[in-house]
């Protein structure tokens, strides 16, 4: 029977062994079909982009055939005349296999960054026509677009219009522009300066796509425009009637500035038919809003005084030493969520600063010390229920208890040594002792 095993299990390896082989030599065959075809591809791309935009696919490829060298001297170590192990074939086969594929994924990794370029420059061609296309197309546009600028300089301010006011003429510029680039870009490609050509049609592609993107924004400015407008009267009338209500309300001294600044605001409004900018209004308008909404809110919850958290940072202190003095003197009898109770405590209390704390932080001192205080004060309910469950049923005549130990898994005893051994964690003593 060990024998049949035996021979099964080498039956096997013999199998995954040759198997092994057999993947060795498609991945090196794979690996070098892919180091000529991105030969070609390199070639291509550094006549057309030049060295600098080729130099790490020819760098990665140098490294390749290096490497792939190493591979196939191993292949041939497998063929030739001198017997080889097992051991051998096989981690020379394994050896192949990750040279191999090591090399196939460099070169993808450094052709996939390459393409984009390589492609732009196979599609120069019908990239060229499509400039002169494109830029017959937006001329048309440029006409309709002074028109736009022209009759929303009868509705809004020199302000407002900035941002497009001078969109046609960058427009007009712009694509005489890609037209010269286009033309140059043809002239190097046709003289042989393949680099030079590929980086003009790239400016002349970039000048079309930002000429139609300031056409664009000429057309929707009237629309945005007309949205803040509309945005703008709501907020008037929010404002008004904030305004009022603060009237009816707290006045405290940021109360009354923020209403101020809000009323210079809606005073500064331009009249109607007045040529306005309601971008910067409506900006100005919401920020004093917020501001008095910001001091309305704070008056009706005021800043704490220096005196509150000082008392209750007092207090935490106070929660935490009466907690501190029950854990420390019964430390065998307390449980988990009572020391977890009060060690989150202490490191709160830890982090409260300490002198005279700035109006601006006062809430988070507060809340985080009556947090602390409250966590105290929670661990010495918690303390003090360990201690009550540890406590025997009855304390027996000698003053031991019986049994030794209690309820909630601590030791009995009388006040006295329950006391003294509740906070001793001494092993085998504590039975030495109740067994004298």
């Amino acid at each position: 029977m060990a024998g049949f095993w035996g021979k099964r299990k080498r039956e096997e390896q013999d199998a995954a062994d040759a198997d092994l082989a057999r993947r060795a030599e498609l991945a090196i065959v794979a690996a070098d079909e892919r180091v000529r075809l991105t030969s070609d591809e390199l070639d291509f791309a550094r006549a057309e982009l030049g060295d600098k935009a080729t130099e790490d696919l020819a760098a990665a490829l140098d490294s390749v055939k290096v490497h792939l060298a190493e591979a196939f001297q191993l292949h041939q170590l497998n063929h030739d005349e001198i017997p080889d192990t097992k051991d051998e074939l096989r981690t020379r086969n394994a050896r192949i296999i990750q040279l191999s594929q090591w090399a196939e994924d460099l070169l993808e990794e450094r052709t996939l960054v390459l393409q984009p370029k390589i492609d732009a420059v196979r599609r120069a061609p019908e990239t060229l026509a499509r400039v002169r296309a494109d830029r017959d197309r937006l001329a048309e546009r440029v006409p309709h677009a002074r028109e736009i600028v022209d009759r929303l300089a009868q509705r809004y301010s020199p302000s407002a219009l900035q941002q497009v006011a001078g969109n046609p003429d960058e427009v007009q510029q712009l694509l005489d522009f890609a037209v010269h680039t286009a033309g140059v870009s043809e002239r190097r490609r046709e003289a042989g300066q393949r680099e030079q050509a590929s980086v003009a049609l790239e400016a002349a592609t970039e000048a079309v796509r930002r000429a139609e993107s300031l056409l664009d924004a000429v057309d929707t400015f009237e629309i945005e425009a007309l949205r803040a407008e509309s945005t703008l009267a709501a907020v008037i009338d929010d404002s008004r009637g904030d305004l009022v209500e603060a009237r009816r309300g707290p006045q405290t001294p940021a109360v009354l500035q923020a209403m101020a600044s809000l009323e210079r605001e809606l005073h500064a409004l331009p009249a109607s038919g007045a040529r306005t900018d309601p971008f910067s209004a409506l900006s100005s308008l919401r920020q004093a809003n917020a501001d008095l909404d910001l001091a309305r809110e704070r008056a009706a919850r005021p800043v704490p005084s220096q005196e509150q958290v000082e008392h209750a940072i007092d207090d935490a202190d106070r929660q935490l030493a009466v907690a501190r003095g029950l854990i420390t003197g019964h430390r065998g009898w307390i449980g988990a969520d009572a020391r977890t109770r009060f060690v989150e405590a202490e490191r709160l209390r830890a982090g409260l600063p300490l002198g005279p704390i700035p109006e601006e932080q006062r809430e988070v001192v507060l809340a985080t010390a009556r947090r602390a205080g409250g966590l105290a004060s929670e661990s010495l309910q918690l303390a003090q229920r360990d201690i009550e469950q540890s406590r025997p049923d009855d304390w027996g005549g000698n003053g031991y208890g019986q049994g030794g130990y209690g309820r909630g898994g601590g030791m009995g005893g009388g006040n006295m040594v329950g006391g003294m051994l509740g906070g001793l964690v001494i092993g085998s003593l504590l039975g030495d002792i109740f067994d004298g």
